[in-house]
């Protein structure tokens, strides 16, 4: 408290140069006296006197300028303190433990009524807490709400080795505010309301594209007698149009199945809400048309331009379509969301499709030295149908064509015998992983039959390796696709690939004929996945297998060589027998038998037996295999299984649908499935 002030050095020498200015005068009388002594006298009477004076001032007033000083000193320090307290911003001071030492006014009108200084600032604001302070020079930011407003506090630490503890810091209200401390915390507030708000706005007034289409037009139309027909359109446009006009959009008619609207950012979430209520609206419309119309949006969310947004939204009516349609995607950045796709893919009347896919596909063969054909892992009696049915295309153009085969299921095996070994064909027509990597170049044709994901194939290293890749599948697309694929052909509403490639062999021309233990193969295949002709069946359907009844499929043969062994028939009804029935309608099986080849066949077998129980409405089989476990799903035509797979990560079909869980045992399997069940069931999903 008795700290003595003195004057530093800079201070000084500007007092004292009048003194230091009597060295000039004293030469100047040197100078004099060699000009005139007699004047050198006088002028050595003026400087001695000069210099007495300048002493006396210094040393008499010397007091009265340190007094002005330090009163100028303490105006000063009155002036920041007010400047502090009065200061706009809330400003505090918190110490090392996070209690709060001294607020200004601002930040003391936030909490008028309550005891602020002392207390621990988590007490007061419960968002900052002591693991908040900063730990270095770094500042820390808290965001948080306080009395209905948005805050933003900068903390920032001050360290000082000045802070002792007989310092006099009055303008803090707690004398002990730094105790023996040398490190505070300078906390400032920030009112961030406004902005959030404006941000906010601004993010809801972001306009979204969207398209629309109208699934199956022509086929509803002539469901329906013509005079009728203009009545469907219209009650559809205005079922759209209202719908539009509830979320205020701009919509515009493109073509007579096809719209593209515009509307503001925050009426998404009322869409997603009513997830998308205009697809059952559309689909309730019935004015005697045997067939329900139905429609697939797409929606471009969160997009850096307009232009890229549009590109969103094609992607997303796309993968909207891909998945069978009835249901709306919204693509937001890499994010995918889907909503509906409830109903059963309607199968399209017409061939046209199937036969300008064929002639790209005949281009893309001729172009090419070899073919390389490939499915997905642990192949099935589909994909290996598909591939011979490639196999046959390339061989017609007198290409060389090998198959990517690397486990044999049993339910394959009998199949793939009939070609390994045989001298109609080559020795090298399968390949595993590594001898595929070493054929394909930039002058092979890859071609992916009955699968369309990255991670399920069967060596997704060959994506890297080829150039051209062409797809033929059958399931639904998600949002992890094969990219820059210079042909794909997915068509969900088709009951196999094998029977997409057969109407593609009735399209290639080149003279194709297929031999009989080709259309076996080709033929098993729509007939496994098929159920023997009882799920997914359609008119398509029948004629691909007659088409491959006259190239010499042969049934009674097939019949033989899918018959089981007694201990596979076993594992089976124990598999049923020990089902349970859960929610009333969902059949939950496990097929846990590791002796067998390919537990998940047996798996995918007796999900299909457990639909012919009565009121089940969907079946779940578990099985073990290379340290994974596979849940093979299954429905007739009320419970979209697909959508409950994509939940657990998998996908499929509306009645055909699986996926595969790593990291988890069997009972954690059921628990993730029984618990994806309820939320579904309570969300109103299934």
């Amino acid at each position: 408290m008795g700290r003595k002030l003195r004057l530093n050095s800079a201070l000084k020498a500007y007092l004292l140069w009048p003194v230091y200015l009597t060295v000039l005068l004293l030469l100047m009388n040197l100078v004099i006296y060699v000009i005139n002594k007699k004047a050198g006298h006088v002028m050595s009477g003026f400087v001695l006197a000069y210099f007495v004076l300048a002493m006396i001032i210094f040393y008499f007033r010397r007091h009265q300028i340190a007094t002005d000083l330090v009163r100028y000193a303490m105006d000063f320090a009155q002036v920041q303190k007010r400047l502090l307290k009065e200061m706009a911003i809330p400003y505090a001071l918190l110490d090392v433990d996070a209690r709060l030492q001294w607020g200004n006014n601002e930040f003391m009108d936030l909490f008028s009524g309550k005891k602020a200084i002392g207390q621990s600032i988590t007490n007061i604001i419960p968002d900052i807490t002591k693991d908040s302070l900063p730990k270095a020079e770094a500042d820390e930011v808290v965001h948080f709400m306080l009395n209905d407003r948005n805050y933003k506090a900068v903390l920032r630490k001050i360290i000082s080795p000045n802070f002792d503890e007989d310092a006099n810091w009055n303008f803090y209200e707690s004398e002990k505010a730094w105790e023996t401390k040398n490190a505070l915390i300078a906390m400032f507030l920030f009112d961030e309301t406004d902005i959030i708000t404006l941000q906010k706005e601004n993010k809801e007034q972001k306009l979204i594209v969207g398209l629309l289409y109208i699934d199956n037009y022509d086929e509803a139309l002539d469901s329906i007698d013509e005079v009728r027909r203009s009545l469907l359109t219209a009650l559809v446009d205005r079922k759209i149009n209202k719908y539009m006009q509830g979320i205020d959009a701009v919509i515009k008619k493109l073509e007579k199945d096809k719209f593209i609207f515009v509307f503001q950012y925050k009426y998404l979430s009322v869409l997603q809400s009513t997830k998308f209520s205009i697809l059952e609206e559309v689909r309730n419309v019935n004015i005697g048309n045997e067939m329900a119309v139905t429609i697939s949006i797409g929606l471009g969310v969160n997009a850096d331009s307009y232009i890229t947004g549009y590109e969103y939204a094609r992607a997303a009516i796309d993968l909207a379509l891909g998945r069978g349609g009835d249901q709306a995607v919204i693509k937001d950045r890499d994010k995918i969301s889907y909503y509906g796709g409830k109903s059963i893919q309607v199968e399209k009347s017409t061939r046209v499709k199937a036969r300008v896919k064929a002639h790209a596909f005949r281009e893309f063969v001729e172009g090419k030295d070899k073919i390389v054909v490939m499915g997905h892992s642990l192949g099935d009696v589909d994909s290996f149908g598909a591939a011979i049915g490639v196999y046959r295309i390339g061989k017609t153009f007198n290409k060389k064509v090998h198959i990517v085969v690397n486990d044999i299921t049993t339910s394959l095996r009998p199949m793939i015998s009939r070609f390994v070994g045989n001298p109609e064909y080559e020795e090298d027509l399968f390949l595993n992983n590594e001898q595929a990597k070493e054929v394909v170049d930039v002058n092979t044709l890859l071609v992916i039959v009955d699968v369309n994901r990255p991670s399920l194939l069967e060596c997704e290293e060959l994506l890297d390796y080829a150039r051209s890749v062409i797809i033929f599948d059958h399931h639904r697309q998600t949002n992890e696709a094969i990219e820059h694929a210079v042909l794909s052909y997915i068509e969900p509403y088709a009951s196999s690939t094998c029977e997409m490639i057969a109407e593609i062999l009735q399209y290639i021309g080149g003279n194709l004929k297929l031999r009989p233990m080709e259309a076996d193969a080709l033929y098993a295949g729509i007939m496994v996945d098929t159920n023997n002709f009882l799920t997914k069946t359609g008119v398509r359907t029948f004629e691909a297998a007659a088409y491959l009844r006259r190239n010499g499929a042969d049934v009674i043969r097939l019949r033989k060589i899918f018959r089981s062994d007694f201990m596979e028939f076993k594992i089976k009804a124990d598999a049923i027998s020990s089902t349970e029935i859960y929610l009333d309608y969902y059949a939950i099986a496990v097929c846990a038998d590791t002796d067998v080849d390919s537990p998940t066949v047996l798996g995918a077998q007796v999900a299909n037996e457990l639909l012919n129980i009565a009121d089940i409405k969907a079946s779940f089989v578990f099985s073990e295999f290379n340290n994974k476990i596979y849940i093979s799903a299954r429905s007739i035509d009320e419970v979209n299984v697909q959508l409950i797979m994509e939940r657990l990560g998998g996908g499929g079909h509306l009645s055909v649908a699986g996926t595969q869980l790593e990291g988890c045992t069997i009972e954690e399997a059921i628990a993730m499935l029984k618990y994806t069940l309820d939320t579904m069931v309570k969300e109103g999903d299934i």
